[in-house]
């Protein structure tokens, strides 16, 4: 592999400054004319390839302030990029960028063997302003088979693998009528059915699979579509079947470098397989499924990945989170074809994550279910069993200090994600069958938020964000349904007013110890605002719940005491002298003023989402004293 000096690639990122002011001050019609006065020798043997590619360069280092206007180049200011993109912009469509395909049309007709050395370093140049001028070379170019096979060679090497994918993504993106052609349908083809032989990295090739998906999803004949999608994924359900065939597993299981080659063959057949449902959608159900290219696929998709689901083969981790990503994207594009087959999905993602703990991708691909048929109630008691088994799971229930936390932050964050997607797309009659399992996970989630990983943490804490708006929102709705001249509102024991209720009341002392450890120590300070949030959202639910007859179990005085006991538990090497005598009162003070902030939003905005935490001058006072003691605690120690 060829790559550039560290002293010229430093070199060339300060002459792109002065590249782009010479263009500005020249037009970029000129500029390209002077850089390639003469075009291109007939001749290959008598090309003088160090300065086709420094050419090259020059024509990329003024195309990134037109794809790009708010890049700001060193010394430059911001209005001055805008005046160059537009100008580029503007006199680019002037200009005739024909002369490229004599280039790539020479660089292709090279013997492969030819491609060494500094030649990858042409192909990548070459490459690139394809991919940054793709709109006005294929305006003025109608067959795209020069172009085409110019990006086949340079794929398969890896220096220019990645600036090749990049390109064919643009010209397909840029150039949707010369792909339609047949000769240009059966290059991609090729490109896509061989990618098994090109070992290229995984985002390269997601996006090659990318580029041919677009053009082939966008053919007017249904029947020509399918059949060249059909071919597309072939060999992805060809490298997926090898592993899964039976016959052959055990002589597999004998030979770890050819078992080796099939798991990784798989894996990509998986992730090839997603991107490709990631750019089909199904279409208007106006059409007969039969027509539909995503149906045909699926068809085949669902039972080859429940095998895969179910085989051996997916203790695998790396093989796991390809099924489960292609899962994922099969869903978001088809979600309603899914129905029939919902519990077994559900069976496959719960069981297997119960038999392989650390592999959260399960627990992810859930949530993108959810997210898909959780507002359908029919659907309600599998997402409870779901929820169930991954809350009472041994990983999620060992999660019981910081320490552990830290030590699986993807699980902590997946879960976390999970419940929070569970709590609000789900009815309100699941939410309340749910209530003893989302008390649970609260108390878990009141835990991750003094892990010191930043992610688990604020994932933790917007999972308890959302829980609290959600029972207040039920709340506000109960109270404004009562009458005014009742002091004490009544709420249904199976409302879901109540049962948030039952979980704070349950778990608010241990929220508020942890949200004052997770105001100690150096990570402190990114978790203020969702701390101040949080407390607000709690003072605003004691608050209205004084006005009900759950009083008893929530009341203002239950957050006096939960504060009162967070501060009087923390070691006093954590507090400042007289912090503990001083810190509750004035807190107190702020959290009623914030919670009072809060309710008059609500009457405000009529009961609507439009509205803010830490907007009012409570709000705001609250948000300032807790950064001033997560500011003053940092040299604090560090608890788990």
């Amino acid at each position: 592999m060829v790559d550039l000096p560290d002293s010229l690639e430093q070199f060339r990122m300060n002459l792109t400054e002065l590249l782009v002011d010479v263009c500005q001050l020249l037009g970029s019609t000129a500029f390209i004319q002077k850089i390639f006065l003469g075009g291109w020798t007939s001749n290959s043997l008598n090309i003088p390839w160090k300065e086709v590619e420094a050419k090259m360069f020059a024509l990329n280092a003024i195309s990134a302030s037109a794809r790009l206007p708010g890049i700001k180049f060193p010394d430059i200011e911001q209005s001055c990029n805008v005046i160059i993109a537009e100008v580029i912009i503007t006199e680019a469509q002037e200009n005739d960028f024909s002369f490229i395909i004599p280039l790539v049309t020479i660089l292709s007709s090279r013997p492969r063997d030819d491609a060494k050395g500094f030649m990858r370093l042409v192909y990548k140049s070459a490459a690139e302003v394809v991919a940054s001028y793709s709109k006005w070379i294929s305006s003025c170019q109608t067959n795209a088979r020069s172009l085409l096979l110019f990006l086949a060679t340079g794929i398969s090497e890896p220096l220019c693998s990645a600036a090749c994918a990049s390109a064919l993504l643009k010209l397909c993106e840029d150039a949707t009528a010369p792909m339609h052609e047949h000769s240009s349908l059966e290059i991609l083809l090729w490109i896509g059915e061989s990618l098994d032989e090109r070992h290229l990295p995984l985002e390269d090739e997601e996006k090659v699979v990318s580029a041919i998906t677009l053009i082939l999803g966008s053919l007017p004949n249904k029947e020509l579509k399918n059949n060249l999608l059909a071919r597309l994924v072939s060999p992805c359900y060809e490298a997926i079947g090898k592993l899964i065939d039976e016959n052959q597993d055990h002589s597999l299981r004998h030979n770890p470098a050819s078992y080796s080659q099939f798991v990784n063959g798989a894996r990509r057949g998986l992730h090839r397989l997603g991107t490709v449902f990631s750019h089909l959608a199904t279409e208007s159900s106006a059409g007969s499924d039969l027509d539909d290219p995503l149906i045909a696929l699926l068809g085949v998709f669902w039972q080859m990945l429940e095998k895969l689901f179910q085989s051996e083969h997916i203790g695998n981790a790396v093989l796991s989170m390809a099924a489960c990503r292609a899962l994922s994207q099969a869903i978001q594009s088809s979600g309603q074809h899914f129905t029939s087959v919902l519990p077994r999905v559900l069976n496959c993602l719960s069981t297997n994550f119960v038999s392989f703990q650390s592999h959260d991708c399960y627990i992810r691909a859930a949530s993108v279910l959810i997210e898909e048929f959780g507002s359908r109630e029919e659907y309600g008691h599998l997402f409870v069993s779901i929820f169930e088994r991954f809350s009472k799971s041994t990983s999620i229930m060992a999660l019981t200090s910081s320490y552990i936390c830290d030590q699986e932050p993807d699980l902590v964050e997946a879960f976390a994600n999970f419940t929070s997607i569970f709590v609000r797309c789900s009815p309100k009659e699941v939410l309340v069958v749910s209530g003893s399992i989302l008390e649970l996970s609260f108390q878990k989630a009141a835990i991750c938020c003094t892990a010191m990983h930043r992610g688990a943490a604020l994932a933790a804490m917007s999972f308890m964000s959302c829980f609290l708006e959600t029972g207040l929102n039920a709340l506000v709705e109960s109270l404004a349904h009562g009458s005014e001249l009742e002091s004490i509102v009544g709420i249904s024991d199976s409302s879901i007013d109540s049962m948030a209720i039952q979980v704070i009341s349950h778990s608010g002392d241990g929220l508020v110890s942890n949200l004052m450890y997770a105001l100690l120590g150096v990570s402190a300070m990114s978790r203020v605002h969702k701390s101040a949030t949080l407390l607000q959202q709690l003072a605003a639910m004691c608050s209205l719940s004084e006005r009900t007859t759950w009083k008893a179990h929530l009341c203002w005085d239950s957050l006096h005491g939960w504060l009162h006991s967070a501060v009087q538990s923390l070691p006093a090497e954590y507090l400042k002298q007289g912090e503990v005598e001083s810190l509750v009162p004035l807190w107190m003070k702020a959290l009623a003023a914030a919670a009072s902030d809060y309710i008059e939003s609500r009457r405000n905005v009529g009961g609507t989402s439009d509205y803010g935490h830490m907007q009012g001058k409570g709000g705001r006072i609250l948000k300032r004293l807790v950064r001033e003691f997560a500011d003053g605690h940092r040299n604090s120690p560090n608890f788990t």
